[in-house]
């Protein structure tokens, strides 16, 4: 922030009545921190900047859960074999992204900023409703950006108390010009979203455990990898799998590695002598 006329003080910014945004505060006082608005000049669009691809979400038995794969690509080529795409936004919601990583992975801090300072300011958490909103107006500041070839496409998850029994896991998506979707059951974004919705179609079932909700999302990922080259799927040599995380009354969780990787290496298995992955279950 701006130095203050004393050396160890506070400027009168930080003692300014406004609202409760991290985001609007630094819009008043630091635009240029600001990453969502800044505009390229005119005529110019970002060719070659990294972009993460498939993510996806899915509610079951007790909340919601959120996935992953970890490649980023430069056009044709593989950028980075690790990326991590789905992070907490707070204890109860976690956001994943698909788009330019760069801007995603600023938004994702300055979010999580967002929400913690709500929260100190009102002295009480946003109710999942409102992060969505909220969500929603910083990618809606991004526009410009997104009409040069940045766009950023984030997905939402969170478990509401305030929600009716078996329905306290929420998935919401958004569009480049800030439109919020509330999705029921399951949803995926990114370039292999659609070979992942189409195995989650057929995979997805209400009243999942949480083990069920977790193969069920490494399947579709894989499906995504199966016909997008963009989306990487899981890495056995490397020892790199997609990243799943769950958020239940307890909070926000990300399997452990181990787990991952035995239901990653179980399900290659599968494939050896399915190749398309398991058939829907008979009703």
């Amino acid at each position: 922030m701006a130095a203050s006329e004393h050396e160890g003080r506070l400027g009168e910014e930080f003692f300014t009545p406004g609202s409760s945004s991290f985001t609007e505060f630094l819009a008043a006082h630091r635009p240029e921190l600001l990453s969502t608005r800044r505009v390229l000049p005119d005529g110019v669009r970002a060719e070659g900047a990294p972009h993460g691809t498939t993510v996806l979400a899915l509610t079951y038995r007790d909340g919601v859960l959120i996935a992953g794969d970890r490649r980023a690509t430069m056009g044709n080529l593989i950028a980075q074999r690790d990326l991590e795409k789905v992070h907490p936004a707070d204890d109860h919601c976690a956001v994943a992204f698909a788009g330019t990583v760069g801007l995603a992975v600023d938004m994702v801090k300055l979010y999580q900023v967002e929400l913690a300072h709500f929260e100190k300011i009102e002295g009480i958490p946003m109710t999942l409703a409102g992060k969505a909103t909220r969500l929603a107006t910083m990618i809606r500041n991004n526009l410009g950006q997104a009409m040069q070839g940045l766009a950023v496409v984030p997905l939402l998850a969170g478990y509401d108390p305030a929600a009716p029994e078996g329905a306290h896991g929420r998935i919401f998506s958004f569009d480049v010009a800030g439109g919020r979707y509330e999705k029921f059951g399951f949803h995926a974004e990114g370039s292999g979203s659609p070979y992942a919705r189409g195995a989650l179609k057929k995979l997805y079932r209400p009243g999942m455990s949480r083990g069920e909700a977790a193969l069920a999302a490494l399947q579709a990922l894989y499906d995504a990898a199966d016909d997008d080259s963009a989306t990487g799927g899981p890495d056995l040599t490397r020892r790199i799998y997609p990243i799943v995380s769950v958020i239940t009354e307890d909070g926000f969780e990300r399997l452990a590695e181990t787990e991952t990787e035995g239901l990653s290496r179980a399900m290659v298995e599968q494939r050896h002598t399915r190749p398309d992955g398991p058939n829907a279950a008979e009703v």
